[in-house]
């Protein structure tokens, strides 16, 4: 058996990479794949603090949050793909769509 405080530390860990990919890099890209590690680190400590209390709910929660981030991932890389064609660039510091 894995102690519970390992799979949250790993979890803290996947989260903060993902925090600090956000803060730091400036590709849409990196920072859409940074998004996607900080909803998988959650999802490990659902699953992790649900079987430590075995309990189910964990794994729902789990289930509905990646329904949610494949159609965010859908969504998320079509407006990507958009800003590409009208810009040309998907360097977040050149986008300025809402600018006047």
């Amino acid at each position: 058996m894995i102690p519970l405080s390992h799979f949250l530390g790993l979890s803290v860990i996947l989260f903060t990479i993902g925090v600090l990919g956000v803060v730091i890099r400036r590709n849409a890209i990196v920072i859409f794949m940074c998004i996607e590690l900080m909803l998988n680190a959650v999802n490990l400590s659902f699953v992790a603090i649900a079987r430590s209390l075995s309990s189910l709910d964990g794994q729902v929660i789990v289930l509905l949050v990646m329904t949610v981030a494949a159609a965010e991932a859908a969504v998320g890389l079509a407006i990507i793909i958009s800003i590409f064609r009208t810009k040309g660039t998907i360097n977040v510091d050149e986008i300025n769509l809402l600018k006047w």
